[in-house]
């Protein structure tokens, strides 16, 4: 198999085209634990911890634990703190999908991008569950040639792992391909795997660097 000729962008999609703001979730369904927005930041970094190795969230994203199972555990590690129950982690679960709504910017530079000719593809750390909702509810997803999300490969960003999987599957030419994230921790971990890397704050910022860097 030889790898494809062309320029390569990979978007990550929370945070990126989809709306992802965990502290507004929580003060939303469990206001109770979370009744200020400094309160729910830092719940959130308590529950979110996707980056974490055995976290709930973590295990959840690498498609190792189901829904109960989570909102199980995730009450286990607030019980001390905050008396959290399994009924609540389970409606913070359930909220996350329809919050994740496409951001108009971020998909208008994505066709961007795509007017241009370059290859497009997704990377993600994303549960099963969740990635088989965006898939049904985002039409913009379609726009990409493929994609992976964690849950289905059983490996997570910013892990080296992942990167070498995409490079494989997508057949890049590391010096043409550039990775969009939001999480500086991927950022990094893109370039030390030889890729460009541009790290996500809006979709105007990175519209510019990409212009900037001849992208667009």
């Amino acid at each position: 198999m030889t790898a494809a000729t062309g320029k390569t962008v990979i978007f990550d999609l929370g945070g990126v085209l989809l709306h992802w703001q965990p502290a507004q979730i929580l003060q939303q369904v469990v206001p109770e634990l979370a009744p200020d927005l400094a309160a729910a930041r830092v719940l959130s970094a308590r529950l979110f911890q996707s980056f974490v190795p055995g976290s709930p969230w973590g295990d959840f994203d690498l498609g190792r634990v189901d829904e109960p199972t989570l909102a199980l555990r995730l009450a286990a590690v607030l019980a001390d703190d905050y008396a959290a129950t399994p009924a609540q982690m389970r409606r913070v679960i359930d909220a996350v999908p329809p919050h994740l709504a496409a951001l108009p910017d971020s998909v208008a530079l994505l066709l961007r991008v795509k007017a241009r000719g370059h290859r497009l593809f997704y990377l993600s750390n994303m549960p099963a569950p969740y990635a088989a909702q965006l898939q049904a509810a985002h039409p913009f997803l379609a726009e990409f040639e493929d994609g992976i999300y964690s849950a289905h490969v059983g490996l997570i960003k910013p892990a080296p792992g992942i990167f070498a999987l995409a490079s494989a599957r997508f057949e890049l030419v590391a010096a043409q391909t550039i990775f969009i994230d939001d999480h500086a921790g991927n950022v990094t971990a893109a370039r030390r795997h030889g890729w460009q890397a541009l790290h996500f704050q809006s979709a105007a910022q990175a519209a510019a660097e990409l212009a900037a860097g001849g992208w667009l």
